[in-house]
């Protein structure tokens, strides 16, 4: 049976080892340090109206989930900014359990709407597709780069 707990400074070491063996992977091959890993999710947990949660099963970390919400003239809007499922657990439906009880809980709160930023055309965006989630028409992401790499 999958456990849900809030995400806590008590457990954020947890989360930040899962974020770093998960992410440095493919198909992600990203280059998270401990330290890096470590100051992206403790800024996370400080955000205002942070909520995060960490799932367990059998006392064994499956993943994490948080973001925060924001004040929008329809109400709160709840902004996605990590889904983390463990690499030997990952195509099992964990992270569509996650997502499902993480909205059951946005919902009890009363928060109106979920965004989310992911990359194109990649197995994230066929997860949240398959999750009933769609493409904002409405909306573009910018961005400018400052430096080079």
């Amino acid at each position: 049976m999958t456990e849900m707990i809030p995400l806590t400074s008590e457990n954020l070491e947890l989360c930040i080892e899962l974020y770093m063996n998960v992410f440095n992977r493919e198909p992600w091959n990203e280059r998270w340090t401990y330290e890096t890993a470590k100051e992206r999710l403790s800024d996370l947990l400080h955000t205002p109206k942070f909520l995060g949660f960490l799932f367990h099963i059998d006392h064994k970390p499956v993943g994490f989930i948080a973001g925060n919400s924001k004040v929008s003239d329809q109400g709160l809007t709840y902004y996605l900014a990590e889904l983390c499922v463990n690499n030997q657990m990952q195509g099992k439906g964990h992270g569509s359990k996650m997502l499902r009880a993480l909205e059951a809980e946005l919902q009890k709160r009363e928060i109106k709407s979920l965004y989310l930023l992911t990359a194109n055309d990649g197995l994230a965006e066929a997860f949240y597709l398959k999750n009933d989630y769609v493409v904002n028409e409405d909306r573009v992401v910018m961005k400018k780069n400052f430096f080079e790499k």
